[in-house]
């Protein structure tokens, strides 16, 4: 019988993994299902671009998994059972139930609301397409002089804010941080920042908390009210509570804990990658939830599964930051080097040419999803048992 691996979220990490998956192993000893509620890959990265009205290309799964080996299940995962080795779905076809033997579960983050009244209710994100979706519609309905208020200084809250000043200057833009504007890069890299702030005519408010979120406006920790015709949301990030629930050992994040090779601590035939990892980065520190975790992560999963399928030794990846990168607009990006311990160095790249390294990466992102097996080798491996297959069954 053949070994059943089923990958739950084609985002970043989860469809990299399948692609890597089907790539190395063979048809005849593995069966390789990927479950994804959408039809489409979405580039997440690329979200606040389609938010302030950029057409974008979306590659339908079904087409990016022809010819890979690899089955598509269009469903929403409703929960996962570790002791059964099940995962509950719910689709057009109905509720159904998927058997697996090696589970990578890569699920995905959605916006975190942190509690704050009002953000459920009345603001916007661009963590996922239906909500840049209904974003777009909100922004396209506001005249000139429409107030934009953006709440978080990270890289999203930074990249959104920016790409919305330069793509609708008749907009008034503004970004609430909680502390300063950009603290975390090194002092060119930070005058940058602000020079492109300036330039766009993006008003700031640092050291400012938004402790509640109405209609038509944002509330301050100190009581000042921001007047803003839409607020968006990107203070961060929160997993789907269905980890917790299934009874995997998870982080108070929410995240399932891994251990070095993204395998689950508390259930050994259950892998994690991208943002629902809880992964222990080179610097002692946990990864934070971006799309370069994704990769590191999904790399480290899809290396670790293959190995000890086939009885190998199991390698480690890199878990290490080289560097932030940040779209400032279309023509306009910094890139800052980072060290060992995700502190800045001194140099930075910004401008035209970080600008088009940026558009590089994204091109690149979006052709390896879209050729999940380039440089298919013709020899894949058989998998073989060894005794660090614990609870995990293997085609004779």
């Amino acid at each position: 019988m053949k070994h059943r691996i089923v990958v739950l979220g084609a985002g970043y990490a989860g469809a990299f993994a399948a692609g890597n998956l089907a790539r190395r192993l063979s048809p005849a000893d593995t069966v390789i299902t990927v479950v994804n509620a959408a039809p489409d890959f979405v580039e997440r990265m690329r979200l606040h671009q389609l938010a302030i009205g950029q057409d974008l290309a979306f590659r339908k799964l079904a087409d990016v998994f022809a010819g890979t080996g690899v089955r598509l299940r269009l469903a929403r995962v409703t929960g996962v059972d570790p002791e059964r080795r099940a995962v509950a779905v719910t689709g057009e076809d109905g509720d159904g139930e998927l058997a697996y033997d090696t589970l990578l579960y890569a699920l995905g983050s959605s916006v975190a609301h942190h509690g704050i009244p009002g953000v459920a209710e009345y603001a916007f994100d661009v963590t996922g397409r239906s909500s840049a979706l209904r974003l777009r519609e909100r922004l396209a309905g506001l005249d000139e002089g429409g107030t934009v208020l953006i709440v978080g200084e990270g890289l999203t809250g930074i990249e959104t804010a920016t790409e919305f000043a330069e793509s609708r200057p008749d907009l008034s833009v503004a970004l609430a941080a909680r502390g300063e504007l950009g603290a975390w890069l090194s002092p060119k890299a930070r005058r940058h920042l602000r020079q492109a702030f300036d330039r766009l005519g993006i008003t700031v408010y640092e050291h400012t908390g938004i402790e509640a979120v109405e209609p038509t406006r944002a509330i301050a920790a100190d009581g000042t009210c921001i007047l803003a015709d839409v607020t968006v949301w990107s203070a961060g990030f929160a997993v789907h509570p269905i980890a917790a629930a299934s009874g995997l050992e998870v982080a108070e994040t929410g995240q399932i804990v891994v251990d070095r090779t993204m395998r689950s601590v508390s259930h050994p035939d259950v892998y994690a990658a991208g943002d629902c990892a809880y992964a222990i980065g080179e610097n002692g520190r946990p990864l934070p939830m971006s799309c370069a975790s994704a990769g590191f992560t999904n790399m480290q999963a899809t290396t670790a599964i293959i190995a000890r399928l086939t009885g190998s030794k199991v390698p480690t990846t890199g878990l290490k930051y080289l560097g932030n990168h940040i779209s400032l607009g279309r023509r306009d990006a910094i890139f800052q080097m980072v060290d060992g311990d995700a502190r800045s160095k001194s140099w930075y790249l910004g401008g035209r040419t970080a600008a088009r390294l940026k558009s590089g990466v994204l091109k690149g992102a979006g052709w390896g999803i879209a050729h999940p097996t380039f440089g298919m080798p013709k020899r894949k491996r058989r998998l073989a048992t060894a005794p660090d297959l614990v609870g995990v069954r293997v085609a004779a």
